[in-house]
C-alpha cells in the first residue's frame, strides 16, 4: 500500500555526543525490517564505537565529513559522496571535523541493535 510517511521516529545514538537520528522507515517508525532509511546529524567530535553489523549499510553524505574506518583502512566521505559497508565486515564512523556532519544513511535489512554488533566498550555521552 502506498503511503506518505508524515514524520521521522527520533532514535537514540551511541556515541560520545549527541547524534540526532530520525527514522523515516525501519523497525520502530514503520515497522519495516527489510531496510531502514535514516537521517543522521552528527556533531564536530562525535564518534561511535565499532561495528561489525549483520546488514549492509549505504550512507550518502549531504553536508559535512563523515571519517570512515574500516579493517582496510581509512576514508573521509565528503558532501556529496557515498559509502558502502558491506554487512559482517567491521566498521566505526565519525565526524571528527568542523561543522559535523549531515547524512543518509540506508541499511538492508533494517538497522537494529540486536544485529549491529558494536565493539564491547561504550564511548560515553
Amino acid at each position: 500500500m502506498a503511503k506518505v510517511i508524515a514524520k521521522p521516529t527520533v532514535i537514540e545514538a551511541a556515541g560520545n555526543k549527541i547524534k540526532l537520528i530520525e527514522e523515516f522507515v525501519g523497525r520502530v517508525n514503520t515497522g519495516t525490517p527489510e531496510i531502514s532509511i535514516a537521517k543522521m546529524v552528527s556533531p564536530e567530535g562525535w564518534e561511535e564505537p565499532g561495528q561489525t553489523p549483520e546488514f549492509d549499510e549505504y550512507t550518502l553524505v549531504l553536508s559535512g565529513m563523515l571519517h570512515i574506518k574500516t579493517k582496510e583502512g581509512n576514508f573521509d566521505v565528503r558532501a556529496g559522496q557515498a559509502f558502502v559497508a558491506p554487512k559482517y565486515q567491521w566498521v566505526q564512523y565519525s565526524s571528527p571535523y568542523e561543522g559535523g556532519a549531515e547524512y543518509i544513511a540506508v541499511c538492508l535489512d533494517a538497522f537494529s541493535v540486536e544485529t549491529v554488533h558494536r565493539d564491547d566498550h561504550e564511548l560515553k555521552k
